[in-house]
């Protein structure tokens, strides 16, 4: 399986000056693809190749030929993306914004790697002639064959190694469906087939993300009243990139946690395959520049906020390591239609009540809908009782 490990590097002042030269270089090259694509459309109506901006960019850049089809493929990617979600309903917008530095990519033949820890990195040739190559110096390396290595920027350079560990997803025999409610309170709620139900809570990822907006817009707040650029905006500027940097490591490691429940408690209720809610496009249109304002300035925040992309990444890795299946679903008016009736309604607490007598926890409720939704094809009563909600939440 593909595994991912960040790890900083030890190199000389003059190799760090040409990696930042790189990294400059790769914005450049984004920069060209933006221009490329839009000459081409204004010509011909038409979309420009893969073929064609791979050629356009080739030779031009003092970097490796496969950095360069990186970014390009990196720009295709965006573009085709956009262009899903559009035709979705949403108003996602083409990539279009200039880059001063973009993450430079080295793959296939444009590294070599010893097992001292010494990376060297290609330069490829340039005007005829062979560029040095970069030498950098890593403290440990991972234990597998190395794919990919992307030179990334996180209060300093660093190396993101993509590598293959050489184990294989498991196989098992368990018989077991399950659905997930995702949530923005409460990051999972799952009902299994066999009764099992859990919830796990996210208040503690809510307090992070707060916490953290706090502390930014308290630091850009005092930016504001400073001279762009001068001794104390760039001092404001580091402690602001600091706070951003240390939340997102502890948000990255509270998912970790929290998705690692899961997927133990999904072994221990044996199961095989998991319904994910699909909820794209909920965190979009939170702005409040309109004439009717739908939505509170904080729900905006918490949307905004709201790492369920993360979330299911997680989730799928993890569990296709354990021989189980996940997939994206509709989970439409699961959280507002009785199973009991068909009655709709919207409801505030964390109760689900209806005139009919149904009551439930709202997202074991909201879970259980998906569950029948998915499974049996309509929202109904499920043919299995369910059992003691379980609690969980991180450390």
């Amino acid at each position: 399986m593909i595994r991912c490990m960040k790890t900083p590097f030890r190199a000389n002042k003059e190799t760090i000056d040409r990696l930042f030269e790189c990294n400059r270089v790769s914005g450049e090259v984004w920069n060209r693809c933006l221009e490329l694509a839009k000459e081409t459309h204004l010509k011909t109506g038409k979309w420009i190749t893969k073929s064609a901006l791979q050629k356009a960019t080739k030779g031009i850049f003092p970097i490796h030929s496969q950095s360069v089809q990186a970014v390009c493929h990196k720009y295709l990617f965006a573009r085709d993306a956009a262009r899903k979600a559009r035709k979705s309903g949403h108003k996602n917008k083409y990539p279009y914004k200039q880059k001063s530095y973009y993450n430079t990519k080295w793959a296939n033949n444009g590294f070599e790697v010893f097992e001292n820890g010494k990376i060297q990195l290609s330069m490829g040739d340039f005007e005829g002639k062979r560029q040095a190559p970069l030498i950098l110096w890593v403290k440990s390396l991972p234990k597998g064959q190395i794919k990919e290595i992307e030179l990334i920027f996180d209060r300093q350079l660093q190396l993101s190694i993509a590598y293959e560990d050489g184990q294989e997803a498991k196989e098992n025999t368990f018989v077991n469906r399950s659905a997930i409610d995702v949530g923005e309170i409460h990051t999972i709620a799952a009902v299994a087939e066999n009764g099992e139900n859990v919830v796990i809570t996210g208040r503690k990822i809510r307090s992070m993300n707060r916490l953290r907006n706090k502390k930014v817009a308290e630091l850009q707040s005092k930016m504001s009243k400073c001279t762009k650029g001068s001794k104390q905006w760039k001092r404001y500027n580091r402690a602001k990139r600091y706070v951003l940097s240390k939340s997102d490591r502890q948000l990255q490691d509270a998912l970790h946690k929290t998705t690692k429940q899961f997927v133990d408690w999904c072994m221990e209720s044996e199961v095989k395959e998991v319904a994910f809610g699909d909820v794209d496009g909920v965190q979009r249109n939170t702005s409040r520049r309109k004439k009717k304002k739908v939505r509170r300035r904080t729900t905006n925040q918490n949307l905004s906020n709201w790492s369920f992309g993360k979330v299911y990444a997680y989730l799928k890795y993890k569990m296709e390591a354990e021989g189980m299946k996940i997939d994206k679903h509709d989970e439409s008016f699961t959280t507002q239609q009785c199973p009991c009736c068909p009655r709709r309604r919207k409801e505030s607490s964390r109760i689900y009540t209806c005139t009919c007598g149904y009551s439930n926890h709202r997202d074991i409720h909201g879970a259980s809908n998906f569950f029948a939704k998915t499974f049996y094809g309509e929202i109904r009563a499920l043919d299995f009782s369910l059992k003691p909600t379980k609690y969980l939440r991180i450390a």
